[in-house]
């Protein structure tokens, strides 16, 4: 059975940092292309960074400059390193596993960047 785990979600000051991360298990992770997503309030889910099973990696605009995405094959566990965080980044922040179907997704781990 396949199994996403999230964590290192909270409050955190608007310039402030977290650390996510995603830790898998049931799934050969190494061969997965990994992502994180986030979902605001009233908005759809939207993909945040992807990292392939190669190690390349994509940064939408919301995260380009300020996010990075790691993996660590040996631990089955992707993160995502978030700086100098802003309001809108508040969100539920969720991991994603892909290669062809089914992907599988963790349960989300809650974001609030607020004063």
């Amino acid at each position: 059975q396949v199994h996403l785990v999230e964590s290192g979600g909270g409050l955190v000051q608007p310039g402030g940092s977290l650390r996510l991360s995603c830790e898998a298990s049931g799934i050969i992770f190494s061969i997965y292309f990994m992502a994180w997503y986030r979902q605001a309030p009233g908005e759809p889910r939207k993909l945040v960074a992807q990292i392939t099973s190669g190690g390349n990696i994509y940064y939408t605009d919301s995260g380009k400059g300020r996010f990075t995405i790691p993996r660590d094959n040996a631990k089955s566990t992707m993160y995502l390193q978030m700086n100098s965080l802003k309001p809108e980044d508040t969100a539920v922040y969720y991991c994603n596993a892909e290669y062809g179907v089914p992907q599988y997704w963790g349960q989300g781990t809650q974001v609030t960047v607020s004063s």
